[in-house]
């Protein structure tokens, strides 16, 4: 694969629709604008910030692949929920300890995620003077709060993946392209402050033909989840205070929710949205072969066995439990997020998944099973959005934030919305209604794996929680054959910066843990 170095360019390049649903990236070409002419009039801006929408599909962030490098829809394969069995893609080879920073796998994350920040950094310089009347069915200050916000999730991707970067907030010149790493700590505040400005201006919807854009609850969102990764409990309490209020909710069917049928619900907080077309410009995430649902990624034992019966108790204690027919009585979320031998998984041929994956699970959240209306194949560039933020998620980062705190009993009722859309029982009818702050913290998380599995954000919770070892060893004791993780302490934590990147910059240095 062609390595790239990336340097902020002078020139913007606005994408129109690398396969992006809806007005925002709706066409298939790339066209290069002067700077001179363009940044006047708000149609410009709205084309500028559809640029910095496009950087998010990129294959290595969240448009994902199949028989390719790896992007964050398959990062479940840093943990110990999904074997990434075609381990060339980079997840497989990570935890096989068979990455160093001279590998491609990981290069895509960093050259993309600074590629849609040259894009908001441009945006951001643009904006502020352009008159205001030239403005009239978006205001200015919500274009500037929507580049904020992307700028905000791309750095931090970057900032719990490579942890120290450079942070770069203005645009940058031939003069001063090569710049050094800041600090964690320095990233995390510039993270927090542009979502902070971005949650007061941007509105709490759009109109329908607008959807999709970053909304204020996307924006106090994010800032949860980075107050939830930096263990500022109040913080996440403050953020997650004022999206309660804006009407999300846990509606629809869990299983209908990662289908094209699910896009929409009121669970979706914030989306990269894709369109189905006959061309190469779509998702492949949910892409599959026929022969075996998604075969480079599938569950692990241990991630499967993690879900309790529908009696609430996990499968070691209740007698709901068959070891022979280990889908049957299961909390539902399993079934929708998992195939089992026998179960039909290419529908328009009837073919049954037949176990043959390293695990005899194949995953089912997300993946296509047939070709689309038009014959698109399931293998092809497809059209389901990635859920970035999900309500379901808003309320379990809440939750966890409250038992931190020791007000364990507020929590109680999260966990119940989120366990209620699938028929779980609650938590005060299994695990009782006294639970210890650890008995409830065990609970949160529990119910965190189980509902966010296979949403690339194991490895987030893992991380923070210090539990990587202990996941190693549940990795290890599964016994996948092909499989031989190795922890390698720090160096498990955290991506090491691309050698091509050092090479170029060479104010740059390396992560600690890989020098």
């Amino acid at each position: 694969m062609q390595k790239k170095h990336f340097y902020v360019a002078v020139a913007f390049v606005v994408c129109f629709g690398a396969g992006c649903k809806k007005d925002f990236l709706e066409r298939d070409s790339l066209t290069q604008l002067a700077e001179g002419s363009f940044w006047k009039t708000e149609s410009d801006v709205q084309l500028g910030i559809n640029g910095i929408y496009d950087a998010l599909q990129d294959r290595s962030l969240y448009s994902g692949s199949l028989n390719g490098g790896a992007g964050l829809p398959m990062y479940d394969g840093l943990s110990d929920n999904t074997f990434n069995n075609w381990t060339w893609e980079g997840p497989g080879d990570f935890m096989q300890g068979r990455i160093d920073p001279a590998n491609w796998q990981f290069s895509g994350l960093w050259v993309a995620s600074y590629r849609g920040i040259s894009r908001a950094n441009l945006a951001l310089a643009k904006i502020p003077a352009i008159p205001e009347g030239n403005f009239t069915t978006i205001k200015r200050p919500v274009f500037i709060a929507q580049a904020k916000f992307l700028r905000a999730l791309l750095y931090l991707n970057l900032a719990v993946y490579f942890e120290d970067v450079p942070l770069i907030l203005e645009p940058q010149t031939l003069e001063n392209a090569f710049v050094p790493k800041n600090t964690f700590a320095q990233v995390r505040d510039a993270i927090v402050k542009d979502l902070t400005e971005a949650a007061v201006d941007l509105p709490a919807s759009y109109p329908a033909a607008l959807y999709g854009y970053a909304t204020k609850g996307a924006a106090l969102g994010l800032l949860a989840r980075m107050h939830l990764y930096t263990k500022n409990w109040a913080g996440v309490l403050a953020a997650t205070d004022q999206i309660l209020p804006l009407g999300y909710n846990l509606s629809g069917s869990y299983a209908a929710q990662f289908t094209p049928a699910g896009e929409n619900s009121r669970d979706v907080v914030f989306s990269v949205r894709f369109t189905l077309t006959q061309s190469n410009n779509g998702e492949l995430f949910s892409g599959t072969f026929e022969s075996a649902p998604k075969v480079d990624m599938v569950p692990l034992r241990n991630a499967v066995r993690a879900y309790h019966c529908t009696d609430g108790r996990p499968i070691t204690t209740s007698p709901l439990y068959d070891a022979t027919r280990e889908n049957l009585n299961r909390d539902p979320r399993l079934t929708a997020s998992v195939y089992f031998p026998g179960d039909i998984f290419i529908v328009n041929l009837n073919r049954a998944f037949t176990g043959n994956t390293p695990t005899r699970y194949g995953q089912r959240k997300y993946i296509r099973n047939g070709p689309s209306a038009t014959g698109i194949g399931v293998a092809s560039p497809g059209g389901q959005d990635f859920y970035v933020l999900r309500y379901a998620d808003v309320l379990l980062m809440r939750a966890e934030a409250l038992v931190e705190l020791g007000r364990q009993a507020e929590a109680y009722p999260l966990v119940n919305l989120v366990r209620a859309r699938v028929n779980m029982p609650t938590v005060e009818n299994v695990e009782g209604n006294a639970l210890s702050q650890s008995q409830m913290l065990e609970v949160v998380r529990q119910e965190r794996r189980v509902e966010l599995a296979f949403e690339g954000l194991r490895f987030f919770d893992l991380k923070r929680w210090g539990q990587m070892p202990a996941a190693f060893l549940r990795i290890i004791a599964d016994n996948t054959p092909g499989y031989a993780p190795v922890d390698r302490g720090a160096r498990s934590l955290v991506l090491p910066i691309p050698q091509s990147e050092l090479d170029v910059n060479k104010q740059l240095e390396q992560h600690p843990a890989w020098r």
